[in-house]
Parts: structure tokens; C-alpha cells; sequence
């Protein structure tokens, strides 16, 4: 296995050379692959020499824990040691899907940097065709956390992982763009005599559960410690930002917004639905639609649209992006936002 600092010819798989990728997983090699949310950065989770690579390619931190993904609820029966009574409801509704468990395991099955210290590990059964053929065939669990470099917008395409990857990992399993655009929902069931407890929102939301199943389900908001492990990815350190500035802007401070940047003479990028845009392309530098005006079309473009705007040929002072109410699906997309934004508005 080549060390971290050194180039390594990153192939191009297509589904039908799923084999030779799987090959790759099983025996060490990081393998990017699909998911129905982002992609994934896959590595053997039994092997710790291949895990530690994926803390050192990605450049993230070491106490950050990974998400082991699976083909299925019986898989996972083997490493976990006791459920949690909701776990098979939530399995048989939303798995295959983007929903991540959070189970406490025995210990000595994984590798330990998969859990960084903790006693829990979050488990996921990915909705992708491609993914689930590559897991099936490599015959073993594996860690995928986002196919980027740590604390950048997450990939949603086989050229986002590519453009940070290239030349630090085996191979890209490509299977054209991701359907949902943000990282699954994370819910912790470690303790069976606790209510479940989203630690990332994701597209499966607290209301979908409740009207789903009538599972209560609350979000944990407490604020950790620098010397705290986080349980999920996503709760501790900065994610999801491009190199420039970004500024959320709700919908009623378009106008001031714009004035503010052609009074300061800035270039500046707007990431938002098509009618906004449309309004204000000819006073910014550059703009990204969304496809339609929707939260959901925004979720799914958001990342696509932080890359594009960051990777412009023409240099940006800052993005304005577009904020929703924090509500339903809006509660992920604002959580993914407010990061890339470091928790600032425009007018704050």
C-alpha cells in the first residue's frame, strides 16, 4: 500500500467492473463509491491499516467516527450487542435508504479507528445499486465517510471526488450523480431504554418518523467540548465550506443584499432557486440555480453549487446562498448550510 504522501494511479470504474473495485476494498485499497446521498470514501472496515488512510487522505481529524456500511439488517446483527426496541421499525421502513444507526457493538470486530474510542458504531445500509453490488462482491463492511477532503462541500459526483482525490486512492466506482445531495440522518439507539435521538438531520426527518411510524424522535443539540468524541460525523467540526466566504440570506434580504455587494464593488456568487437568480444575475459576478425554488431542489444542489461557484474561473469575495425555514427537510439543509457559512447572515 502506498503511503499517504505519495501519487497512486486512481482508476475509473464503471458498475460493470464492479469486480476488480471490490477486489480493491476487500484487500486494503480506498475505493470511492456511490450512495444515494454523497459519495462515499470506502475502505475494508476490519482493516485498520486501510482505515488509517482514510483519515490521512481526507485529512481528518482522528476522533471523528466513521459510518460502517452494510447490504443489510442481518449483517449488522452480528456486531451489535443489544438493539434498541425501535431498530427493526426504523430498519424495515427506511432501509436500503439514507438513515445511519447508531448501536452499541461488541468490541474487537472492527477496526478500532472506525468507532475513535467510543463503544457505538453507526451502521448504514446504502439505497444505490452500484454501492450495494460492490459491498455484496467485496464480502466485507466498509467505512465511507464523504469522498472529499475533510471540512469541503461533500461530493456529489464522480468529478467532485476526482478533483480532491485523484492520485491518493485506488479507484472511483462512478455511477453518475447522487439523488439526494446531503449526508444520511443519523439516529442514535444505543441505549434501548432511551428515545431515539437524531444527531444529524438528514432527508429522513423527525416528522417523516413520527407520521411513519409514530416513533418519537427528538435532535440533539447540546454543544461538545473540544476534548468531547462526537457520535456522528457532522457534530463537531467545520464541514460542508468552500474556500470563500459564504453568507446565508433569507428571502426578504435579497434586494439589501445586492445593494450591499454593488456598493462595496465585490464579485460576488449567488447560490439559490431560479427566481432569485434570475432577479439578481445581472448585478452578481456569477449564479447557481437550483432547479426549481423547492427545499428539496436546494438540498440536492447545494453542494454541486458551493463547489461550482468556489471553482469558478473568475475569483469571488463571496456567496450568498439562499436560506429556508428550518423545517421538515429544511432542518438538513440549513445544518449543512449554516456550516459552510460558519453560522453567519447576511444583515448579522
Amino acid at each position: 500500500m502506498k503511503g499517504c504522501g505519495q501519487t497512486v494511479e486512481t482508476k475509473r470504474w464503471t458498475i460493470n467492473e464492479v469486480d476488480e473495485a471490490a477486489e480493491t476494498l476487500k484487500e486494503g485499497g480506498l475505493v470511492a463509491f456511490p450512495t444515494e446521498t454523497v459519495y462515499g470514501l470506502g475502505a475494508n472496515a476490519m482493516m485498520s491499516n486501510s482505515v488509517r488512510r482514510v483519515f490521512e487522505v481526507k485529512g481528518r481529524p482522528s476522533d471523528n467516527p466513521l459510518i460502517v456500511h452494510v447490504t443489510g439488517f442481518e449483517q449488522v446483527k452480528d456486531y451489535v450487542k443489544v438493539f434498541h426496541p425501535a431498530a427493526q421499525e426504523l430498519v424495515n421502513m427506511y432501509w436500503p435508504g439514507p438513515l445511519t444507526l447508531v448501536c452499541k457493538v461488541k468490541l474487537g470486530l472492527f477496526a478500532q479507528e472506525v468507532a475513535a474510542g467510543l463503544a457505538t458504531v453507526s451502521f448504514r445500509m446504502p439505497d444505490n445499486e452500484a454501492s450495494l453490488r460492490l459491498l455484496k462482491k467485496a464480502g466485507v463492511p466498509a467505512v465511507g465517510p464523504s469522498a472529499n477532503t475533510s471540512g469541503k462541500p461533500s461530493p456529489t459526483t464522480y468529478e467532485h471526488v476526482s478533483h480532491d482525490l485523484q492520485g491518493k486512492i485506488a479507484g472511483i466506482l462512478d455511477d453518475g450523480p447522487t439523488k439526494i445531495g446531503v449526508e444520511s440522518t443519523v439516529i442514535d439507539i444505543s441505549d434501548p431504554e432511551q428515545e431515539p435521538v437524531i444527531l444529524r438531520p438528514g432527508a429522513i426527518t423527525r416528522e417523516q418518523i413520527k407520521q411513519d411510524l409514530g416513533i418519537e424522535v427528538h435532535y440533539d443539540n447540546h454543544l461538545l467540548e473540544p476534548s468531547d468524541t462526537p457520535k456522528s460525523p457532522g457534530m463537531k467540526y467545520k464541514h460542508y465550506a468552500p474556500d470563500t466566504k459564504v453568507l446565508m440570506v433569507k428571502e426578504k434580504d435579497w434586494s439589501a443584499a445586492v445593494d450591499w455587494v454593488k456598493e462595496n464593488r465585490l464579485s460576488a456568487g449567488v447560490l439559490a432557486g431560479p427566481a432569485v437568480c434570475d432577479k439578481v444575475r445581472a448585478d452578481t459576478a456569477a449564479t447557481f440555480s437550483y432547479s426549481d425554488n423547492s427545499v428539496e431542489a436546494a438540498t440536492k444542489g447545494l453542494y454541486a453549487g458551493l463547489r461550482a461557484l468556489d471553482e469558478a474561473q473568475l475569483p469571488l469575495d463571496v456567496i450568498l446562498a439562499a436560506a429556508f425555514p428550518e423545517e421538515n427537510l429544511g432542518v438538513a439543509y440549513m445544518n449543512r448550510l449554516k456550516k459552510a457559512a460558519a453560522q453567519k447572515y447576511f444583515n448579522e
